[in-house]
């Protein structure tokens, strides 16, 4: 199947979906319903000549909206037969929480606060185990910057690309940095971008921007986009908007680039998949630091935090403990330890005393952690490693 026909299929859904959520606010159910059932067959049609498509899932999620909507004014109106009519009080339940009029518009439409979260985090450098090389580009890229501006005639980097393997701490490096400049951290969910297809994630992209210049006179400001690569990673076929949306995000972060404007807004992206990003995208994310898994001691320090709450027998070796998970990555050690502690509490529960409130586990020994080892394999493979260490000989850049 062609990109074009792909493209014309996502269009059609579009306006499908468009002309349902119209009808629909005005109060024409009939015709709403009948737009509602071609934009789900659009969309299906879609998603089964894309099989492998990884929004294909998101796509699912908006064909099950329309349906849903299409089943409370069904119900609402008695346009179902007796036998597939909800009970009255489920079709209350429906008429209540189901929104119509312009409510339904807004329900139905892409709505940007569903794709952001701004707090302020409070996480610390001492939290963030190990990583040194990583902490120390990241806080030269922004940190000293905030700082003293003026010790950087030549201005700093705006775009900062974390990547490696799953749950080794891009998004804790990220928080802690903003943490650290008192700043607000804007967390962007990349795949809810790209999912708004339908006539907003372009407005959406632009938006997030806007909104966060906005915020530059309460103090610095870090968007962090988690899982870039869906967002801005490499297509053999790009579908509808896609491309305006990359576009648009080109031009957000030259716009931010200007060496003329000392403004404190930086972009992190974090990846699993760095290779995915196309060269135009890398070069707008100066520093690209890779965060790699935990070094023997950075496993060490893990196993004391993660099993601090729990008891542990004597004979129970941290240093061991590290050794023998080699390979494995920060959320997997947390993982490890979490084994452990179900693994004591199930055999309490077992043996039939978890009823009286005085029992408690027995002590977790080095033998529970090394048979929960071999049951818990590392989630990272020795191929994807070696996929890490060649990008990083190509792009890395500290």
């Amino acid at each position: 199947m062609s990109v074009q026909a792909a493209k014309e299929l996502e269009e059609a859904a579009t306006n499908y979906a468009a002309e349902a959520i119209r009808h629909d606010s005005h109060g024409a159910r009939g015709k709403a319903i009948q737009m509602y059932q071609m934009a789900i067959q659009t969309l299906l049609k879609l998603a089964h000549l894309y099989p492998d498509y990884k929004l294909n899932k998101l796509y699912m999620d908006r064909a099950m909206a329309y349906q849903e909507r299409i089943k409370a004014l069904q119900n609402a109106h008695g346009l179902l037969p007796p036998d597939e009519k909800a009970s009255e009080e489920e079709t209350e339940s429906a008429d209540t929480n189901a929104p119509s009029g312009p409510a339904m518009v807004e329900h139905l439409k892409a709505s940007y606060n569903e794709l952001v979260m701004q707090e302020k985090p409070n996480v610390k450098w001492d939290e963030v185990v190990g990583l040194d090389e990583a902490k120390n580009a990241i806080r030269e890229a922004i940190t000293f910057p905030v700082i003293r501006p003026d010790l950087f005639p030549l201005g700093w980097p705006r775009g900062v690309l974390l990547y490696g393997p799953p749950g080794c701490g891009k998004t804790m490096l990220a928080a802690a940095t903003a943490a650290e400049i008192d700043g607000y951290f804007v967390d962007v969910d990349a795949a809810s971008i790209m999912s708004k297809w339908l006539g907003e994630a372009e407005k959406n992209v632009a938006k997030l921007f806007q909104s966060t210049r906005k915020m530059l006179d309460k103090g610095a400001v870090i968007i962090f986009i988690d899982e870039i690569d869906s967002l801005l990673g490499s297509r053999s076929q790009e579908i509808g908007g896609e491309v305006r949306v990359r576009n648009q995000f080109l031009k957000e972060m030259d716009g931010i680039a200007d060496k003329g404007k000392n403004i404190h807004l930086y972009v992190i992206g974090a990846t699993n998949k760095p290779w995915t990003l196309d060269w135009p995208f890398l070069r707008r994310f100066q520093k690209r630091i890779y965060v790699p898994l935990p070094n023997p001691q950075a496993r060490g320090e893990m196993l004391k935090l993660y099993t601090a709450p729990l008891k542990l027998d004597p004979d129970v070796d941290m240093e061991e403990l590290a050794k023998i998970t080699d390979g494995y990555s920060g959320s997997d050690v947390r993982d490890i330890c979490q084994g452990v502690q179900l693994k004591v509490v199930r055999e309490l529960f077992q043996s039939g005393k978890a009823d009286d409130m005085e029992s408690q586990p027995r002590l977790i020994t080095l033998g529970d952690f090394k048979q929960v080892l071999e049951s818990r394999k590392p989630s990272v493979s020795v191929e994807m490693l070696r996929a890490y260490a060649n990008w990083s000989d190509n792009y890395k850049a500290l």
